[in-house]
């Protein structure tokens, strides 16, 4: 969503680059958020597991597969919320990633702004979505100019 609100429209799609998921990116996840369960964090406890290996955390595949829009601040106001998130299948390190979306809502809020909600997938590299959400913006209705 990198365009003002009345240049958006329900039905509108777009689709992100890619991104792999590395080591790194797990590891510091884990320092960050504290999350060192060991499905992600211990390669011979996920071994064991039903995957086989270890995955990377929910949370880190929903903010690396929204942010591969490269949002623009001088139309996006802010995050206003996430919807219906769902993690369809597992994503594993050395996956690469790229987001779909669509416009599925749009609402005025005030003057200057407008609510617009779109459909999100992350999918790998073998063509499978891996996370549906439903995730909404606060757009204004004109360019932030910054001098």
């Amino acid at each position: 969503m990198n365009l003002p609100y009345g240049e958006l429209a329900i039905g509108q799609r777009a689709r992100s680059r890619g991104r792999t998921i590395t080591e790194t990116d797990v590891v510091n996840f884990c320092g960050l958020t504290g999350n060192w369960l060991e499905i992600h964090a211990n390669a011979e406890f996920a071994k064991k597991s039903m995957f086989g290996q270890r995955v990377v955390q929910g949370g880190l595949v929903f903010v690396i597969s929204n942010a591969l829009f490269g949002f623009d601040s001088a139309v996006v106001e802010a995050f206003y919320g996430v919807d219906k998130l769902r993690f369809l299948k597992p994503t594993f390190i050395g996956d690469t990633l790229h987001a779909e979306s669509e416009i599925i809502a749009m609402r005025d809020k005030g003057d200057k702004h407008g609510v617009v909600t779109a459909q999100l997938w992350a999918v790998n590299q073998r063509s499978e979505r891996v996370l549906s959400c439903e995730f909404t913006l606060l757009i204004r209705r004109e360019r932030l100019i910054v001098d």
